[in-house]
Order: C-alpha cells, then structure tokens, then sequence
C-alpha cells in the first residue's frame, strides 16, 4: 500500500528523518508515535507531497486517493453539509456534468457510475458523519460564517472522513473534540475499510482504533504490531534486553582486558594477549535505547479549607438574563472531590465551570463559596490570548510583582520552563509549551480548585502523564473538563453529567458512559444483542480518594519541610551575596554573627532536606503498597 525507501530529509542542517524505511500494507491501520519534534508531521507533510526529500522515496499504487484533515479551518457561507458533500470530488464532478445535459448516452453512463458509489445515499451518510461529531441537523444547514473555529474543524474533519480516500492522514483530530464526538471517531476508525495513519497524543484513541504502530526516533522508522500499550511493552523488553547485552558484553570487555593487562608482556602468553586485543578492539559497543529526561510538573499547594468549597441550592444560570441554560442545579463540592463532567458539546460544560469558576453569576436559588477559596481556571482562549512578544517570566511577573526573581524562575520551573526557555517570547513557544505556561499562570495563587477544561490539548503523552501524577499530588478539588479518556479515568472519582439543561451526578462509572454512547450510536438490532458486562470501577474510584486523604498528613509533612528548605535557601543566598560585598560586615562581631548565621542556616537546611527525603520515601512507599 505505501512504501517508503531510504527517506532522508533535513532542516537547518539536522535530519529529521535519516534514510529511514517502512512499508505499511493494504487496510494498515497505524498510529504514528514519537517525541515532539521527531518528525511526525513532517513525515505526513512528505507523504502528501506538501514537502520534497533530500534523497529517497515514497511509493503508493497508481490511482489510489489520498486524504489529509487540514489544520485550517474551512470558511465562506456554504454549510457544512455540502462542505462535506463536496469532498467527494468524483461524485461532485458526477453531479455537476448531469447538470449540464450530457449527451444520453453518457446520461446513462453518470447514472451507472452514481449508483455504484452510492453517491444516491450520500447526503445521509455525510450528515450521520456530522451528527457523530456533534453537529446536529440545525447546525448542518448554518452557513460555515457563522461557526467557531472549533465547529470548522469538525467540519473539516468529517469532510476527510466521508470522502473515504485509500489512505488517510489524521494529525491530531481530537484537539478540537469533546469526550463523545472522540468515541465516535474511535469507533469509525476501527470500522474504517482503507489504510490510515493516525498521529496523535490520545492513549485510549491509539489503543483502540490501530492495529499497527510506527515510531519515528532518530531519524528512523520501526513498526512494531499492535497498539500504543503494545509498542510501549516492546520498547520495555527491547531496552531489557540490550541493558543484558550490555551488561554481558561489559564483563566479556573487563575480562579480555584483564587477560591483556596480565600478559601483555609475558613472551610465553603473548601471541594470546594480541589475539584478545583484536577481539576487544571488534567487540562494537551495544546501542542502548535511549531514555528521554522525564517530564515532571509540580502545582503549587492550596492552604486547607472546610467542606463545601462551593454549594449550589436550585440555581439557574447563562448568559442573557432569562434565558438560562442549566436550571435546577442542586450539588455540592468539596476540597478533595476530582470531578469530570460528562456531556456533548453545547449541552452547558462550559457555562457550568465558567459558573464555578466565578467567571459568570447565578440568575436566581442561592450559591455559596468558601469565603477564602481561589479558583484556577484553564481554559484554551486563555492560550491565544497570550502576549506574544512577552516571555513566560514576564507573564508571572504581572501576575506576582512583589516575588523575587529567583521565585518565579523557581515557580516556572516547576512547570518545565529550563532558565534560558523562562525568557523566550511566547510567540516562539510551541503549543505544548504555551498549555504548560497557562497551568502555571492559572494557579499563581495556589488555588484550592483548580478548573481545567481540555488541558490536554497541546499537550505530548509524557507531559500527560506528569499531568496525571501532578493532579494526584495537589490537595486542592479539580474539576476536569477532556475528550482524553485516559486522563478522565486516572484523574475521576465522581461524574457529572450534563445534560438537558441541568447537571447531576452520573452514578456509573467512565466505561458505563462509554457503553452508553455507544449503545445511542447503534442500530436497535445490534443493541438487541447485549452488551458486554463490565466490573464497575465506582469502588476504585471511593477508595482512592479515601487512599488520598490518609495520606494527605504525610504530604503536608513532605511539603512544609520541601517549603522550608526553600525559604532558608533563599535566606542562605540573600547572606551569601551580601557576605561577597567588600565590608558590608566590617571584621567585627557584625561578620561574626553573620558567618554563624549562615552556619545554623546550613544546618537547618540540611535538616530540612533530610525530613523531607524521609516523608516523600514514605509517601511513595505507601502509594505503591
């Protein structure tokens, strides 16, 4: 289906892709993996023919199409059900010459060619295609004009996928997804009758919808069978196995040497010493796999507050004065509850954490906060709406005027941000950096609830992940808002739906929900047939919150000694420089008191540390049991 020969391709000098090779079969469904940066744009951007090689080349079979979701969105005032419709060019061009009065016999001919691809059922598979993507039969007929950004691209999106090329290229189509349309795309890519290529962050997507996975490292292609899990446990064993060789081949090095360092000059022995020279000199050093730096983000921690963090007794809420969207809003949240709202696309999620967050008023019934409680709220436009000549520290620097330098690029550290990237214009960030920058803007003040609508957007797996085990850290209430299934279920313990305009508490778990999508998208008889039970995860998710507060008095431990070894740092380098200034002490008792004060500083730092080496090996040893 699609060959690809030696493919070399430079930038600036670096090969991001250094005579690699792969051959992806007929109907392969690939997910494409890679660190940001690897190359895997690129890679679909030399496919399509956007991009030329430097050497090498690309084979498809003569007269296959090829499609690719496009980054822009498109415009102009046709709605989206003929956007879509006229992705199909063969069936358009078809249309159009019937149109123009062909001859009869080629009338007949059209006709033929009309009922072989089914080009009559059209209209309705391309408006199942929408509806699956959550645009409803009202917003099918609105003109392009009148969409968002995000509605476009969905439109772009079925486009790609109702024209059913031989080979499809997907680069991130779930960014502007919620959680439901992404299970739609899931199941339609499983169903998919060609070949894709799929380049994307979303585990669960890559999980369930590839069969094939090609990871691009180095320069360098390699398919590995199987899905993004499967990939990652043949990456385990593969590096298990070189560390082996490694180490095999280490011993046999010490032990050749050994012999030559012994023999070398003994006549009797030295045919055998120059023999192993030889060997060591060809034994070739085994390539470890190598391991990238981990990637660690770090909240800041709320001070503790008494339950409820907010509740809501039948309140209504929107944004024209009598014409709410959610009514009849009776919940409650506390400071440690990890909630996910559930629900499509226009149904109010937004509205609702706007609702939380501050950001809008209660029309009528009665909302009460915390009286100290600080929210953060992340939300995308926050991103786009960054100063791009300005650099990360100087958008916290607005936000903390009276910190110290050394605090902010300790607080922007936390979020990633090396000493030099802290000072690049956030016009040359990349997207994944510029959604790290807003999380460390949202929770300046240490919020103790922190709003987080598809904060994964931008955001590369390993990042994710450090998302993952940052939210388990932090102590605060979280709210979460995601079409990325694996971050909603690791990060959850209760539900939210909705839905009809009102929320309330979902009270299955994330893969009954599931289930329930899936089920709706069915036809009766297939619902007929049953579905598949599955264990309820609603016990797991009870006992890892009550898990987190056992363990919150040992975090705080850990965190008040973390913050005091910080604060006596701080104190120890504001003693040294001024220690460094010629007299700022005299050679009195001023610098007597001042050396014996950096002494004890030293010694509480020291003790500091140790206290807080001693809870966080606690800490994970109890997370782990």
């Amino acid at each position: 289906m699609l060959t690809i020969s030696g493919l070399t391709y430079r930038i600036g000098g670096r090969a991001l892709l250094n005579e690699a090779s792969a051959q992806i079969p007929a109907g392969g469904k690939v997910g494409l993996v890679g660190r940001n940066g690897a190359g895997k744009s690129t890679l679909l951007d030399l496919i399509r023919g956007a991009l030329q090689p430097d050497a090498g080349d690309i084979q498809m079979p003569r007269g296959h199409r090829l499609g690719f979701l496009a980054q822009e969105a498109p415009s102009g005032e046709r709605n989206p059900l003929d956007t879509v419709l006229a992705a199909d060019t063969e069936r358009a061009a078809l249309l159009a010459e019937l149109d123009h009065g062909a001859a009869p016999l080629r009338i007949a001919e059209i006709e033929a060619r009309l009922d072989e691809i089914g080009a009559r059922a059209a209209p309705a598979r391309a408006a199942r295609i929408l509806v699956g993507l959550g645009l409803d039969a009202a917003m099918q007929e609105r003109s392009l004009s009148e969409l968002s950004g995000g509605w476009r691209m969905r439109v772009a999106l079925a486009a790609v996928l109702f024209a059913e090329p031989d080979l499809l290229l997907l680069d991130e189509p779930t960014n502007h997804l919620d959680l439901e349309a992404a299970l739609w795309l899931e199941r339609f890519l499983r169903r998919y009758r060609h070949s894709f290529i799929l380049v994307s962050h979303d585990r669960q997507l890559l999980n369930a919808a590839t069969t094939t996975t090609l990871h691009l490292d180095n320069g360098k292609l390699t398919l590995y069978s199987g899905g993004f899990d499967a990939f990652l446990r043949a990456r385990r064993e593969a590096a298990a196995r070189q560390a082996a060789l490694a180490q095999r081949q280490q011993r046999e090095r010490e032990r050749l040497q050994r012999f030559i360092d012994r023999f070398r000059y003994k006549a009797s022995k030295a045919r055998q010493a120059q023999s192993r020279v030889k060997a060591l000199a060809r034994l070739e050093p085994v390539a470890l796999i190598a391991d990238t730096a981990p990637v660690t983000l770090r909240l800041p921690q709320p001070v503790g507050l008494s339950p409820p963090l907010i509740s809501l007794d039948r309140v209504s809420t929107g944004y024209v004065p009598g014409q709410p969207i959610l009514s009849r809003l009776d919940l409650r949240l506390d400071p440690d509850d990890r909630i996910a709202l559930l629900g499509a696309n226009g149904n109010g999620k937004t509205t609702f954490a706007r609702l939380l967050a501050g950001r809008i008023e209660a029309f009528s019934g009665q909302m009460i906060r915390a009286p100290k409680l600080a929210c953060g709220f992340f939300a995308q436009h926050q991103i786009e709406e960054m100063r791009p000549a300005e650099s990360a520290f100087e958008h916290l620097a607005s936000l903390m005027p009276d910190s110290p330098p050394e605090a902010l690029r300790a607080r922007l550290g936390g979020f990633g941000f090396s000493q030099d990237k802290a000072f690049v214009p956030v016009g040359e960030l990349s997207g994944g950096e510029r959604a790290r920058l807003n999380l460390a803007l949202v929770t300046y003040d240490a919020p103790g609830l922190l709003i987080l609508d598809e904060p994964t957007n931008h955001l590369d797996m390993e990042t994710r992940e450090a998302l993952v085990a940052a939210l388990a850290e932090y102590s605060g209430a979280v709210v979460l808002v995601s079409h990325d299934w694996h971050l909603v279920e690791l990060v959850a313990d209760r539900l939210w739906l909705v839905d009809g305009g009102t929320v309330r508490s979902f009270e299955d778990d994330l893969e009954a929900y599931r289930r329930r999508l899936l089920e709706r998208d069915e036809p009766a008889e297939s619902r007929a047939s049953g579905s598949v039970a599955v264990n309820s995860r609603r016990a797991g998710r009870r006992e890892a919150a009550e898990r987190r507060r056992a363990l919150e008095p040992l975090r705080q431990k850990a965190r008040s000694a973390e913050e005091m070894a910080a604060r006596l740092a701080a104190e120890q380098q504001a003693l040294d420089r001024t220690l460094a200034e010629p007299g700022a002490f005299g050679e009195g008792a001023a610098l007597a008191d001042a050396l014996k004060r950096r002494a004890q500083l030293e010694r509480r730092i020291a003790e500091a540390e140790a206290e807080w080496f001693e809870a966080a090996t606690e800490l994970e040893r109890l997370s782990e049991a």
